[in-house]
């Protein structure tokens, strides 16, 4: 079986829609989205839209939690609050509906799915350095043997096995036998590893392997449509960056 794992998409209907085509052409068998479908973005409802008719499951992620009103946001820095009250705005009720749905995490056999760290999903915290893989170590025993997490927007993988936590530093790796790992699998729509593509994972789980695919997208159209609407001009400023 082979699984696209999608995450953090923020409202960038271009790259949606160009990894998809590029999933499609690698004859994956299902998709999962670990969330963040909204927020920064300029095409909130396209993007649901999209997601809903082509994932198995999608997860709630922490700007989905915001814009759906099942968390507290009043902390976020200005332009991520307003960003989340205009995709609030102009949400429409039925993809509403939607993000009030979600669940926290889901599980297919040995490969598991949550937005942040497994641990208190709720929580949303953060696993892009190995000091934050290391506090897993506890809890390895209930974890399947990968976990795919977003959130961070970042491309790192972690395996915990034999008393060690370690990098897993490669585009494309095998699952080793005895070993528990943890893939982020980077952003689709906001890229933060200073490389502006696209990016999504393949799970192929007869295989036991992990690919990320990096995507070329329509990058002036996204931003364009950032500086058009009522959101913060650096959102659209740094797709072309990738950070």
């Amino acid at each position: 079986m082979r699984i696209a794992v999608i995450s953090d998409i923020h409202s960038n209907i271009e790259a949606l829609t160009e990894v998809l085509r590029v999933a499609e052409h690698q004859k994956v068998d299902r998709f999962v989205s670990l969330g963040d479908i909204v927020g920064y973005g300029a095409s909130p409802n396209p993007c649901c839209e999209l997601v809903r008719s082509v994932a198995e499951i999608t997860l709630l992620g922490n700007h989905d939690a915001a814009v759906a009103g099942r968390m507290d946001y009043s902390y976020y820095y200005d332009a991520a609050r307003h960003a989340l009250d205009w995709s609030a705005n102009v949400i429409s009720d039925e993809n509403l509906a939607w993000l009030r749905s979600l669940p926290y995490t889901y599980r297919i056999g040995e490969v598991g799915f949550c937005h942040g760290s497994p641990i208190d999903p709720k929580a949303y915290e953060y696993i892009f350095a190995l000091e934050q893989a290391r506090e897993l170590t506890p809890y390895v025993a209930e974890l399947p043997e990968v976990t795919f997490i977003g959130h961070s927007h970042l491309c790192r993988a972690f395996a915990i096995g034999n008393g060690e936590v370690n990098d897993v530093v490669a585009q494309k790796f095998v699952l080793r036998k005895g070993y528990k790992y943890i893939v982020s699998v980077g952003s689709v729509g906001q890229p933060r590893d200073y490389d502006n593509r696209a990016c999504f994972v393949i799970c192929d789980t007869d295989a036991r392997t992990v690919e990320y695919l990096r995507v070329e997208y329509d990058i002036e159209t996204s931003a364009q449509k950032i500086f058009d609407a009522d959101l913060a001009l650096n959102f659209g400023k740094r797709l072309f960056l990738g950070v």
